[in-house]
């Protein structure tokens, strides 16, 4: 298919930006519709976790292999066998009788969307040259923002004026326009030559993630001390052995460990991983305080616009940042982004039995002015400090300890959330416990950021 483009040429656009949207959607639109689903189905506490944390998992742990993978066989076959694979899973998610299906489904789900995600950007970047791959890229940054802003409100409205059921299944439609729009507008694209997608890395890394997120969740309400903690830890442990090994060996490794020798780079990486639980992982337990009986029991609608400030501040300042503030250096934006959702988390944390929603607001604006500081600066800062051939690994890297950062954050504060909620009233006390571990969490990332980075030097 010829890829030279007229200006009107942008429906290929559409389809990756319509994929992109709805991985990054399903990544939060759910914790409005958790209460709801929990009480359905009859869902434990630790059920709840590991419905959020399947879908960040597995886009963690695939989506480096999914990329390698779409790299060899073809980035628009992958694509959308991607969006099938979502389809289907979005269709078992909300059709699920049963907890335990809709977690599986979850999963499922969430491979689809690292397949997906792994595939959007390198469409575009196949598809579009010179100006309009600049106005592509620009236009799918704000697909990503817009994405996250609007998930609240839109989990919240499907929740309340249909069925919890409707925040899965408005994906179908979506996904086969998509996939329409991908199969006759987008040409296929892949990297010449190259060996294998790098199975063991994959098998080993996906393990140790898993098995990591496991312990820590069955840590809440089985201790520290439970077999079933213990040996998903010891298990994280040998498995991330055995990737460190697989992976300095491999002649074509999913990640090339020598770029962690790069202080500046194992810095944005370490930014990277923390940034989530300090910004957004908190967020899943103040949904539960917002619409349980036990908190403040509001609709999901009233609680997906109480998460909204963040998310639209975020939006705001990365357009007004790109266009205000261009000479913002890497290590001033995510070094300064995350001291910014530092404080905002410790705004939030100052909850007591009289507090309403509107208490949550200061916070969480200025932790949105720190997100849309930080995370559009991840990628290009990461990009910066390793090899030119490496570029794409190491803007793979970020988006997948995003992910995990993400998955740990939810599995790690719902320790301290389940020890806070000792009784009736306890919502704010437990809420408390977790702002004050967020803000810790990212005024040490944005130390630790600003420690190691410095300006790459000019080539």
């Amino acid at each position: 298919m010829n890829t030279t483009l007229t200006r009107t040429s942008w429906w290929p656009l559409a389809a990756a930006c319509l994929g992109a949207f709805m991985l990054l959607v399903d990544v939060t639109i759910v914790m409005v519709a958790l209460p709801g689903i929990t009480a359905d189905l009859k869902m434990s506490f630790t059920d709840a976790q590991w419905l959020l944390d399947g879908y960040a998992l597995a886009l963690a742990a695939l989506l480096l292999a999914a990329g390698s993978l779409a790299d060899h066989a073809g980035r628009r076959k992958v694509y959308l066998i991607a969006l099938c694979v979502f389809a289907l899973a979005s269709l078992a998610c909300g059709l699920a009788p049963t907890g335990g299906l809709l977690l599986a489904a979850r999963v499922l789900q969430g491979a689809g969307g690292a397949a997906m995600m792994a595939t959007t950007l390198a469409l575009i970047s196949a598809t579009y040259h010179g100006r309009e791959r600049g106005i592509a890229f620009g236009v799918w940054g704000g697909v990503n923002g817009a994405a996250a802003a609007l998930a609240p409100v839109l989990g919240g409205l499907l929740t309340e004026h249909l069925h919890w059921r409707a925040v899965f299944l408005v994906n179908l439609p979506i996904s086969l326009a998509a996939a329409w729009m991908t199969w006759r507008t987008v040409g296929e694209s892949r990297l010449p030559g190259g060996g294998r997608p790098d199975l063991a890395g994959m098998g080993t890394f996906t393990l140790a993630a898993g098995a990591l997120t496991y312990g820590l969740i069955e840590a809440g309400p089985n201790g520290w001390t439970s077999a079933r903690t213990l040996v998903p830890l010891a298990v994280a442990v040998l498995a991330f052995a055995a990737f460190v090994l697989v992976e300095s060996r491999s002649a074509h490794p999913m990640v090339d460990l020598r770029l962690f020798a790069n202080k500046a780079f194992s810095g944005i990486m370490a930014g990277a991983g923390l940034l989530m639980p300090a910004a957004f992982a908190c967020l899943a337990f103040t949904s539960l305080w917002l619409q349980q009986a036990g908190g403040l029991g509001l609709g999901p609608v009233q609680a997906g616009l109480a998460l909204t400030p963040m998310a639209g501040t975020s939006l705001v300042v990365s357009v007004a940042a790109a266009r205000l503030l261009p000479r913002l250096t890497a290590r001033a934006a995510v070094g300064g982004g995350l001291l910014l959702i530092a404080a905002g988390a410790l705004l939030q944390g100052m909850l007591d039995e009289h507090s309403t929603w509107t208490a949550l607001a200061p916070g969480l604006v200025v932790a949105g002015i720190g997100v849309g500081l930080a995370i559009p600066a991840l990628s290009s800062a990461a990009m910066a400090h390793v090899p030119p051939h490496r570029a794409g690994m190491a803007a793979g890297a970020v988006n997948t300890v995003r992910q995990l950062g993400y998955a740990l954050g939810v599995a790690g504060f719902g320790i301290l959330f389940q020890d806070g909620m000792t009784g009736p009233g306890s919502f704010p006390s437990a809420l408390n416990a977790v702002y004050l571990a967020a803000a810790v969490t990212g005024l040490f990332a944005g130390l630790l950021v600003l420690a190691a980075v410095r300006p790459a030097r000019s080539a």
